[in-house]
């Protein structure tokens, strides 16, 4: 029974043997003086100027996390989608219900002025 799941190990244990490889090949043959010109970080050609970690407004992370919430959700309507004759009315009757929850929690978002961008 587990003579099937060899494979996996055998690809596991490949992929982990390559991954070691390349770390090793890269500490091996890799340069190794520092300078203060490879320590600067580069921004778009331009040299940087005050600290590296600026305040991000809440709001820019607000609008991430609603953008990937409502993104997933949609993924949703594939295997509904593929699935819509094995589920007749009751499947049609539950992505209505969906789509609405969806909608409520969008105007909501509306309202609230979180998609809004100052």
């Amino acid at each position: 029974m587990l003579l099937e799941y060899i494979a996996i190990g055998v690809m596991i244990a490949v992929a982990t043997l390559i991954a070691f490889i390349a770390i090793g090949l890269g500490e091996l043959f890799g340069p190794r003086k520092k300078s203060a010109g490879k320590d600067t970080p580069y921004e778009s050609g331009m040299n940087p100027y005050g600290e590296g970690t600026r305040r991000m407004p809440v709001r820019f992370y607000l609008i991430a996390v609603l953008f990937i919430l409502f993104d997933i959700e949609v993924v949703f309507f594939l295997p509904w989608a593929i699935a819509f004759r094995q589920l007749g009315l009751f499947g049609l009757a539950e992505m209505v219900v969906f789509i609405a929850i969806l909608l409520i929690g969008y105007v909501y978002a509306w309202k609230k002025g979180a998609l809004e961008w100052e």
